[in-house]
């Protein structure tokens, strides 16, 4: 039977990898959506060969290009956040939420409200909005499919059990590029140096959270609203291979953990075909080839991201939504040599050291914090280019 997908963020990593798939078994999956930020010839390109019903570019400026790109192939299309909203509401089997940053918060909020399933790619929406977007999969029926390699992993390790009888969840963590960097080296590293994962393919921001170990530490908040077992019984764990990509414990002291290749089409695939399981054309995990596994705990005195992190979701409300904004901007002043790599969750704490928000209610008042956090962190920021 053909399902309907509905991509957001098609010109992206997730994007990609999850089309590859789709082309190679083009019978299952028909392409009702796609959209793009701002890139009109890669969303053309992609909507000429798809033949979705609708293509949306998010930034109203590229309207135009994108109307005159795809003149006569039958595709509709618009422009903008609201038309974003809009194309998550239609039909479809399954919504791919792969837009980086907030701005994909209200397109999924939007397709999970509207009781679709939801394949959740982007971790900043759960991180700012996760009581909200939970509450709303519940209220609607909707299922979130977690697409990160993690949390993926634990979704698999608990179709045998129930969140009741889970003793510890353990999140690997590659250690990113800097696993055995001293801090005074890291104080110097470079953009370039920072983007260089050791095993994985990933866009410029989320390999810069991964060197600074915040993307395992928003990870740990995505794992507390996914699997509410207690912040207590999550755990990191420091695996540079890769290869393990998290664990689940249970009373009964039976570990599970799902293995593979370092290759985000495993995880999209087992999204995408959840509750079954599809043909991918990774690499088969060779564990002779491997050869041994590597363990270690999380150093957080050179890493204070993951400690940063934990401490946010235990005081919970508007702190999460504070901390995802001010990464972000951090990370982009970094990328663009403004700040030094330390500087990056430097910037975050100043921003966390603000009294708190009142607890977000609503979609627009997580808005109104983002919007706030980031403000807060950009003057942070600017204060490094005066001292």
């Amino acid at each position: 039977m053909t399902r309907r997908l509905a991509l957001f963020g098609a010109t992206g990593s997730v994007g990609q990898s999850t089309l590859d798939l789709v082309r190679r078994d083009s019978e299952a999956w028909r392409i009702s959506v796609l959209t793009a930020n701002c890139d009109v010839a890669e969303l053309a390109r992609l909507a000429r060969e798809f033949r979705p019903e609708l293509a949306v570019v998010a930034d109203e400026s590229c309207h135009g290009a994108l109307r005159d790109a795809l003149a006569g192939t039958g595709v509709e299309v618009a422009a903008g956040a609201d038309a974003l909203v809009a194309a998550a509401q239609r039909p479809a089997d399954l919504v791919m939420a792969a837009i980086v940053g907030t701005a994909g918060l209200a397109p999924t909020m939007a397709a999970l409200a509207s009781g679709h399933d939801v394949a959740l790619a982007n971790k900043e929406a759960l991180v700012s909005a996760g009581e909200l977007m939970t509450a709303a999969a519940r209220a609607s029926g909707a299922t979130i499919l977690p697409v990160d390699s993690e949390h993926n992993a634990i979704f698999q390790c608990l179709a045998g059990g129930r969140l009741s009888e889970v003793r510890r969840i353990i999140l690997t963590a590659s250690g990113g590029p800097f696993r055995t960097m001293s801090a005074a080296d890291m104080a110097t590293v470079t953009p370039a140096q920072a983007v260089a994962h050791p095993n994985w393919s990933m866009g410029a921001k989320i390999s810069v959270d991964s060197a600074t170990m915040m993307n395992k530490g928003l990870e740990l908040i995505e794992a507390h609203h996914l699997f509410p077992v207690g912040l207590d019984r999550i755990e990191i764990l420091v695996h540079p291979q890769s290869v393990v990509h998290s664990l689940v414990e249970f009373v009964d002291c039976s570990t599970l953990a799902q293995l593979g290749s370092p290759d985000m089409r495993i995880p999209i695939a087992s999204a995408l075909a959840w509750p079954q399981r599809m043909a991918t054309p990774c690499a088969p995990l060779d564990l002779a080839s491997i050869a041994r596994l590597d363990f270690e705990a999380p150093d957080e005195d050179r890493f204070p991201a993951t400690a940063l992190c934990r401490a946010t979701i235990t005081e919970g409300g508007a702190r999460p939504a504070q901390l995802n904004a001010a990464n972000e901007v951090a990370v982009a002043a970094f990328l663009a040599g403004r700040i030094s790599f330390p500087a990056i969750v430097d910037t975050v704490c100043s921003v966390m050291e603000a009294e708190a928000p009142p607890p977000p209610a609503s979609l627009q008042d997580i808005f109104s914090v983002d919007a706030a956090s980031r403000a807060a962190a950009q003057t942070f920021v600017d204060s490094f280019e005066h001292a």
